[in-house]
């Protein structure tokens, strides 16, 4: 028997599966108080958000010590070191998310310490757009931990509706700033907000990705969609 197909590779296999569901749970937590924290201003949930990034990151090095043991102890084969190193790729996207989301707190943090809030539409469209980047969020996590290329490719489809939203949004937050020079600060920190979103939708593109090389060992990087539906 080979020593990457020992049961203990199964094992120390499923320990780094159980850190993976752990880590995914903590960053939709992130992920979904940032955007509700974007028409509240909830200063409480402000500084909570941005504590638990230190427990994402935590376990990000977790999981890369434990993948690096994987290969260095079992020798994995072909088909097992791919899933080793999409799994490392995965969770750099992951802990990625979990820093935008305390980026998305920390320019909450000075509008409310500015006093001035931004304008009641920017903040109910920046909202809308956190609402339709939440889904992608769960869904790539569910796809990586099924292995699941169609679910992977749904999301993959998603990201260009995000960019489109997060476009309109941008020229939105400019009109106010041109319309009323006294909302400049406040509408920079909510298109910095705004560019956090949408990286937090590239990086779920770019999970999906990782579900698809485990899944099919196709690297669909810079593909365009014809080639993804092959």
């Amino acid at each position: 028997m080979n020593t990457h197909s020992s049961s203990q590779f199964d094992a120390d296999l499923d320990a780094v599966r159980a850190q993976l569901t752990q880590m995914g749970g903590l960053i939709e937590e992130q992920l979904k108080d940032a955007i509700r924290i974007i028409t509240t201003h909830d200063q409480a949930s402000v500084e909570q958000i941005i504590r638990n990034d230190k427990a994402v990151d935590a376990l990000e090095i977790e999981i890369d010590d434990a993948c690096l043991h994987l290969i260095a102890r079992r020798q994995p084969t072909a088909v097992d070191l791919r899933l080793i190193m999409a799994i490392v790729k995965a969770v750099k996207d992951m802990e990625r998310i979990g820093d935008e989301a305390k980026k998305i707190a920390k320019a909450v943090r000075k509008i409310n310490e500015r006093g001035l809030i931004g304008g009641q539409a920017s903040e109910v469209d920046l909202r809308h757009l956190g609402d339709q980047v939440t889904p992608m969020v769960h869904d790539v996590l569910d796809a990586f931990v099924r292995s699941d290329a169609d679910l992977a490719l749904s999301v993959m489809r998603k990201d260009r509706d995000i960019d489109n939203l997060f476009r309109g949004c941008v020229r939105q937050l400019v009109t106010f700033m041109m319309e009323d020079p006294r909302t400049i600060s406040t509408a920079l920190d909510l298109v910095f907000v705004a560019k956090s979103l949408e990286r937090i939708g590239d990086h779920a593109k770019n999970i999906a990705e990782s579900v698809i090389f485990i899944a099919q060992g196709r690297d669909v990087r810079h593909m365009g969609d014809a080639a993804l539906e092959g």
